[in-house]
Protein backbone atom coordinates (compact mmCIF):
# COMPACT_ATOMS: atom_id res chain seq x y z
CA UNK A 1 0.00 0.00 0.00
CA UNK A 2 1.39 3.19 -1.00
CA UNK A 3 1.33 6.07 1.64
CA UNK A 4 -0.75 8.70 1.62
CA UNK A 5 0.37 12.26 -0.42
CA UNK A 6 1.31 14.63 1.90
CA UNK A 7 -0.43 17.88 0.53
CA UNK A 8 0.52 20.80 2.88
CA UNK A 9 -1.05 23.53 1.90
CA UNK A 10 0.60 27.55 2.83
CA UNK A 11 -1.85 30.89 3.40
CA UNK A 12 0.11 34.07 3.03
CA UNK A 13 -3.37 36.04 4.47
CA UNK A 14 -2.43 38.00 7.66
CA UNK A 15 -5.89 37.95 8.40
CA UNK A 16 -8.22 35.57 10.29
CA UNK A 17 -11.30 35.07 8.80
CA UNK A 18 -9.07 35.25 5.45
CA UNK A 19 -10.96 34.63 1.87
CA UNK A 20 -6.56 33.21 0.95
CA UNK A 21 -7.25 30.49 3.38
CA UNK A 22 -10.77 29.52 2.19
CA UNK A 23 -9.15 29.39 -1.51
CA UNK A 24 -6.72 27.45 -0.26
CA UNK A 25 -8.85 25.14 1.73
CA UNK A 26 -11.21 24.58 -1.06
CA UNK A 27 -8.60 23.53 -3.58
CA UNK A 28 -6.66 21.12 -0.75
CA UNK A 29 -10.13 19.69 -0.26
CA UNK A 30 -10.43 18.89 -3.76
CA UNK A 31 -6.91 17.36 -4.18
CA UNK A 32 -8.09 15.16 -1.03
CA UNK A 33 -11.37 14.29 -2.81
CA UNK A 34 -9.51 12.51 -5.87
CA UNK A 35 -6.32 10.90 -4.00
CA UNK A 36 -5.79 9.63 -0.55
CA UNK A 37 -4.17 12.66 1.14
CA UNK A 38 -2.82 13.78 4.11
CA UNK A 39 -3.78 17.94 4.00
CA UNK A 40 -1.65 20.20 6.25
CA UNK A 41 -2.80 23.73 6.60
CA UNK A 42 -0.31 26.56 7.50
CA UNK A 43 -1.46 29.93 8.12
CA UNK A 44 0.65 32.71 8.64
CA UNK A 45 -1.50 34.73 11.38
CA UNK A 46 -0.88 31.39 13.17
CA UNK A 47 2.84 31.57 13.03
CA UNK A 48 3.56 35.10 11.97
CA UNK A 49 4.57 36.41 15.24
CA UNK A 50 6.94 33.64 15.62
CA UNK A 51 8.39 34.10 12.30
CA UNK A 52 8.58 37.99 11.75
CA UNK A 53 11.31 38.51 14.15
CA UNK A 54 13.66 35.89 13.68
CA UNK A 55 16.52 36.65 11.35
CA UNK A 56 18.04 32.98 10.96
CA UNK A 57 16.72 29.47 10.88
CA UNK A 58 18.38 28.61 14.24
CA UNK A 59 16.08 31.69 15.65
CA UNK A 60 12.76 30.33 14.85
CA UNK A 61 11.00 28.56 17.79
CA UNK A 62 10.69 24.18 17.65
CA UNK A 63 6.34 24.92 16.12
CA UNK A 64 7.63 27.15 13.14
CA UNK A 65 10.60 24.74 12.31
CA UNK A 66 8.30 21.74 11.99
CA UNK A 67 5.81 23.84 9.98
CA UNK A 68 9.16 24.25 7.99
CA UNK A 69 9.74 20.92 7.53
CA UNK A 70 6.59 19.89 6.57
CA UNK A 71 6.97 22.22 4.03
CA UNK A 72 10.18 20.82 2.79
CA UNK A 73 8.78 17.35 3.09
CA UNK A 74 5.71 18.12 1.27
CA UNK A 75 4.26 16.04 -1.66
CA UNK A 76 2.71 18.86 -3.15
CA UNK A 77 2.81 22.59 -2.35
CA UNK A 78 -0.45 24.36 -2.82
CA UNK A 79 0.38 28.41 -1.51
CA UNK A 80 -1.84 31.26 -1.84
CA UNK A 81 -1.54 34.78 -0.72
CA UNK A 82 -3.81 37.87 -1.03
CA UNK A 83 -2.48 40.49 -3.48
CA UNK A 84 -0.99 43.17 -1.45
CA UNK A 85 0.89 46.27 -3.09
CA UNK A 86 1.23 43.78 -6.70
CA UNK A 87 2.50 41.47 -4.74
CA UNK A 88 2.12 38.50 -2.42
CA UNK A 89 2.80 39.65 1.35
CA UNK A 90 5.98 40.15 3.02
CA UNK A 91 5.72 37.61 5.84
CA UNK A 92 4.54 34.78 2.90
CA UNK A 93 8.43 35.94 2.00
CA UNK A 94 10.00 35.87 4.56
CA UNK A 95 8.99 31.96 5.71
CA UNK A 96 9.75 31.00 2.41
CA UNK A 97 13.59 32.82 2.82
CA UNK A 98 14.23 30.10 5.40
CA UNK A 99 13.29 26.83 2.94
CA UNK A 100 16.62 25.26 2.01
CA UNK A 101 17.47 26.46 -1.22
CA UNK A 102 17.39 22.68 -2.79
CA UNK A 103 14.38 20.89 -0.55
CA UNK A 104 11.68 22.07 -3.60
CA UNK A 105 13.79 20.71 -6.33
CA UNK A 106 11.35 19.14 -8.35
CA UNK A 107 7.95 19.49 -6.05
CA UNK A 108 4.38 19.74 -7.24
CA UNK A 109 3.21 23.66 -6.46
CA UNK A 110 -0.10 24.83 -7.34
CA UNK A 111 0.32 28.47 -7.01
CA UNK A 112 -2.94 30.62 -5.94
CA UNK A 113 -3.88 34.12 -5.34
CA UNK A 114 -7.09 36.38 -3.98
CA UNK A 115 -7.50 40.03 -4.51
CA UNK A 116 -10.39 42.96 -4.79
CA UNK A 117 -10.21 42.73 -8.08
CA UNK A 118 -9.52 40.63 -11.70
CA UNK A 119 -6.82 43.10 -12.48
CA UNK A 120 -4.91 41.87 -9.55
CA UNK A 121 -4.83 37.94 -11.32
CA UNK A 122 -1.51 38.12 -13.39
CA UNK A 123 0.48 38.27 -9.62
CA UNK A 124 0.46 34.47 -9.85
CA UNK A 125 2.72 34.70 -13.25
CA UNK A 126 4.82 37.48 -12.22
CA UNK A 127 5.47 37.24 -7.98
CA UNK A 128 4.45 33.63 -7.22
CA UNK A 129 6.38 31.92 -10.57
CA UNK A 130 9.29 33.73 -9.93
CA UNK A 131 9.64 33.09 -6.57
CA UNK A 132 8.82 28.60 -6.53
CA UNK A 133 11.15 29.01 -9.80
CA UNK A 134 14.25 29.96 -7.79
CA UNK A 135 13.86 26.46 -5.81
CA UNK A 136 13.77 24.96 -8.83
CA UNK A 137 9.87 23.58 -7.63
CA UNK A 138 7.65 22.29 -10.51
CA UNK A 139 4.90 25.03 -10.86
CA UNK A 140 1.58 23.66 -12.42
CA UNK A 141 0.45 25.13 -15.21
CA UNK A 142 -2.55 26.29 -14.01
CA UNK A 143 -3.10 28.82 -11.57
CA UNK A 144 -5.93 29.91 -9.46
CA UNK A 145 -7.11 33.42 -8.98
CA UNK A 146 -10.34 34.72 -7.22
CA UNK A 147 -11.46 37.87 -6.62
CA UNK A 148 -13.86 39.06 -3.86
CA UNK A 149 -16.82 38.67 -6.31
CA UNK A 150 -16.26 34.53 -6.41
CA UNK A 151 -17.07 34.33 -2.63
CA UNK A 152 -19.82 34.37 -0.36
CA UNK A 153 -18.31 35.48 3.10
CA UNK A 154 -15.43 33.15 3.62
CA UNK A 155 -16.98 30.65 1.18
CA UNK A 156 -16.32 29.72 -2.41
CA UNK A 157 -19.48 30.82 -4.04
CA UNK A 158 -18.74 31.07 -8.05
CA UNK A 159 -19.21 27.67 -10.19
CA UNK A 160 -16.43 28.95 -12.42
CA UNK A 161 -13.91 29.39 -10.14
CA UNK A 162 -15.04 25.87 -8.35
CA UNK A 163 -14.57 24.34 -12.15
CA UNK A 164 -10.96 26.19 -11.89
CA UNK A 165 -10.36 24.78 -8.44
CA UNK A 166 -11.43 20.93 -10.13
CA UNK A 167 -9.09 21.20 -13.30
CA UNK A 168 -6.17 22.47 -10.98
CA UNK A 169 -6.60 19.41 -8.54
CA UNK A 170 -6.68 17.06 -11.57
CA UNK A 171 -3.88 18.46 -13.15
CA UNK A 172 -1.82 18.04 -9.96
CA UNK A 173 -2.13 14.68 -9.23
CA UNK A 174 0.10 12.85 -11.98
CA UNK A 175 2.35 15.47 -11.26
CA UNK A 176 2.49 14.61 -7.66
CA UNK A 177 2.79 10.72 -8.19
CA UNK A 178 5.51 11.36 -10.90
CA UNK A 179 7.90 13.65 -8.09
CA UNK A 180 6.71 11.18 -5.29
CA UNK A 181 8.31 8.23 -7.05
CA UNK A 182 11.44 10.47 -7.79
CA UNK A 183 12.05 12.65 -5.05
CA UNK A 184 15.18 10.66 -4.12
CA UNK A 185 16.51 11.52 -7.82
CA UNK A 186 15.14 14.86 -8.03
CA UNK A 187 17.28 16.35 -5.25
CA UNK A 188 20.76 17.50 -5.91
CA UNK A 189 23.42 15.45 -4.48
CA UNK A 190 25.48 18.96 -2.65
CA UNK A 191 28.49 18.20 -1.74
Amino acid sequence: MTAPYRVVAVSGSLHEPSKTTALLRAIADAVAERADAEVQLIELTAIGPSLAGALRREDLPAHVEEQLVAIEQADLLIVGSPVYRASFTGLFKHLFDFIGQYDLVGKPVLLAATGGGERHALMIEHQLRPLFAFFQALTLPIGVYASNTDFDGYRVASEVLEARIALAAERALPLVGYAHSRAAELRPALV
